[in-house]
């Protein structure tokens, strides 16, 4: 997948007005007492966001809306979009107006692109190692509480694809709800009946881990996906024949780097690897008057 600066149905104007409200309360508090002791109240001044890494940009729509939360007054001049490549060197925007202003949004702006701009990187490697092949790249809820939001968005700049964004939007049994409720089988009677009797239309899907779950899964029926969770390439390719289009199916477990491309090969339709958001790498950037 190309990377992407389309921008998510959950990314809404309420949502990331509560997010910048609440990142900088948490973060100002009651005044940056250092800017406000060292920096004169009337100071103008002007910043420009420099790249020091190479990778995927991401977090560029969300920068001008923390700036502006900060001094509706601040200019932003965005010089590359979410979903470019970038480099050292790269200056990615600029800003001017209240020195104070400037000085007191810089930290949150850029640890919101670092974060977002390290996953869509990583997303953007594993999502090119499944090219030519029907297998789509998958985050998972391995996200950090609070920001789930914008490390989703970040997958979907990277290439990715967002799974569930939580609890509430799609049915997914688990091995803990498989050994909870007595098999898998069982579970899912639950879950089909469960869904009709509160007359809610979710997807079901069902992890499984291993052959003998996955006939039990598929004798009875009404699973749109099934999750096969640490199965090797050889066992995901029988699986997939097993399954032979009646479900959707999902690979997950251990997927990295080294064997993505292996599992993709298999014929699988989801791949999920929740390093996406739990193990990326920041881009390295700052913010630099000048």
């Amino acid at each position: 997948m190309k990377p992407t600066a389309t921008k998510p149905s959950y990314v809404t104007p309420a949502a990331l007005r509560q997010f910048i409200s609440s990142a900088l309360r948490e973060d100002v508090g009651d005044g940056d007492h250092t800017t406000l002791a060292c920096i004169p109240a009337k100071a103008k001044g002007r910043a420009r966001l420099i790249i020091k890494d190479e990778g995927i940009l991401a977090g560029v729509q969300l920068a001008p809306l923390i700036f502006g939360a900060v001094d509706s007054t601040l200019r932003v001049n965005i010089l590359k979009k979410d979903g470019a490549r970038v480099k050292p060197g790269d200056v990615v925007l600029t800003v001017q107006g209240s020195a104070r202003a400037i000085v007191t949004a810089e930290r949150l702006v850029l640890n919101c692109m670092q974060r977002m701009s390290g996953i869509a990187s990583k997303t953007h490697q594993l999502a090119q190692a499944c090219m030519g092949t029907r297998a789509r790249l998958l985050d998972t809820r391995k996200t950090t509480p609070g920001i789930r939001m914008l490390e989703k968005w970040a997958v979907l700049i990277g290439g990715g694809h967002n799974h569930r964004f939580g609890l509430f939007d799609m049915v997914l049994i688990k091995d803990n709800h498989i050994d909870y409720c007595g098999s898998a089988s069982r579970a899912l009677a639950s879950a089909k009946y469960y869904l009709k009797r509160k007359k809610k239309k979710l997807r079901i899907e069902v992890e499984v881990r291993n052959l003998e779950e996955l006939r039990e899964v598929l004798r009875e029926g009404g699973a749109h996906r099934i999750l096969l969770d640490n199965f090797s390439p050889a066992l995901m390719k029988k699986a997939v024949s097993l399954v032979n289009g009646r479900a959707e199916t999902e690979a997950s477990g251990g997927i990295n780097e080294s064997n993505i491309r292996a599992y993709a090969l298999t014929g699988v339709d989801y791949i999920s690897v929740g390093a996406l958001t739990h193990s990326f790498r920041s881009l390295d950037m700052s913010l630099k008057a000048f």
